[in-house]
């Protein structure tokens, strides 16, 4: 099948049976894909990060701390034991979870969290070993500094590069937005680091004195979504913009992604950040959003469950309770369709599983991850 070009499509609810859905287009179009959802587990504390291990079992984090499995396609009652204290408080708490690239033989996984207390807190990764119920050898190989004393905007994705080094993402910590632009600062940047915690020595800004040595970008709000094309490399990552001037970037070492001092959105009272979306030297997004839909997770599609979808781009939305196709063709954003919206659920991420199904999770007290596959006939 061929990719499907179009330019902006809307969900509807055109189902004859619970949870199923067909794409509704607009005029002129063709709907890319019918498809259905099922539940895979429930009762989860706002699940925030979802993970496939080699063997298929699922690695789920809860925001409150917890890190779940989900093997055999049942939720485990207990969580798994051995992780670090950790920072929960309004946007803090456990975030990301990415296993090593050689999971099979060292069982590494990546844990980033937010770390400390009211007063100074901040974004954490470790290293340890899953023995399947617990982990062992935890490792700190990393923390953001400084610290600051907000509770919102810490980034906490992860992504590996395929030198095997570890992008991290964060935040700007909200009342800290001009440290974005400030080199001697981690926050408002993505790192990149060695997966013992090491700094490449490729960096961009190795050997500065006035610059910290693991950032790989900066001029970033609030970095929610990151993601590495396995099939050309490309790093692409989302970030959260006030109201609206949320946006898609193509990543690149050594690059000013420019806030606060250029963006499309507005201050939360309404009142201009800044006068300028563009300037010298910063970066443009590859796509913005305004009103802001809040991105979340981030996937590229390379399945074969959707052939239509293929190296497209997944976006789960947290305000405007979608996942958002959004339609590539070489290498620029064609189109959108947004999908399950007519579940009004708001989703913190989504991931595509190892046998080409989109696997998405809903952030509530009482969350769920939710397969979405191919409506059967």
């Amino acid at each position: 099948m061929t990719k499907l070009r179009k330019t902006v499509i809307i969900l509807g609810l055109l189902v004859g049976m619970s949870g199923s859905a067909l794409a509704e287009a607009g005029p002129g179009t063709t709907p890319s894909a019918a498809y259905q959802t099922k539940t895979v587990a429930e009762g989860l504390d706002h699940p925030w990060s979802l993970a496939f291990l080699p063997d298929g079992t699922m690695l789920v984090t809860e925001r409150a701390g917890r890190l779940r499995v989900i093997r055999n396609g049942k939720l485990e009652p207990e969580p798994v034991g051995g992780l670090p204290p950790i920072y929960v408080s309004s946007q803090a708490g456990l975030f990301d979870v990415v296993p090593h690239p050689q999971f099979a033989t060292n069982r590494f996984i990546y844990l980033a969290f937010a770390s400390g207390h009211r007063g100074a807190n901040a974004t954490r990764v470790i290293r340890a070993r899953f023995d399947g119920v617990n982990l062992t050898d935890a490792k700190l190989i990393f923390e953001a500094k400084p610290a600051k004393d907000t509770n919102v905007h810490y980034g906490g994705r992860m992504a590996f590069l395929a030198d095997g080094t570890l992008l991290i993402t964060l935040g700007d910590g909200f009342e800290y937005r001009e440290q974005a632009q400030k080199l001697n600062s981690d926050l408002g940047k993505i790192v990149r680091i060695r997966d013992d915690g090491g700094v490449p020595a490729d960096n961009p800004f190795v050997g500065r004195s006035d610059a910290r040595p693991e950032i790989w970008s900066y001029g970033h709000r609030n970095v929610q979504g990151i993601v590495v094309d396995a099939e050309t490399g490309i790093v692409y990552s989302h970030e959260h913009g006030p109201r609206g001037g949320d946006e898609i970037n193509i990543i690149r070492p050594g690059l000013n992604y420019g806030w606060p001092v250029i963006t499309t959105g507005l201050d939360y009272t309404g009142a201009l950040i800044t006068p300028f979306t563009e300037m010298p030297g910063m970066e443009q997004p590859l796509l913005q959003w305004t009103p802001s839909i809040a991105p979340a997770g981030f996937a590229i599609y390379h399945g074969d469950l959707f052939p239509a979808w293929k190296g497209d781009l997944l976006v789960s939305a947290l305000a405007a309770k979608k996942l958002v196709r959004v339609d590539m063709e070489g290498g620029k954003p064609v189109g959108q369709e947004d999908l399950l919206s007519e579940m009004g659920e708001r989703l913190r991420d989504v991931r595509v599983g190892p046998e080409g199904a989109v696997y998405v999770l809903s952030d509530a007290a009482q969350g769920r991850v939710i397969r979405l596959e191919p409506a059967t006939q």
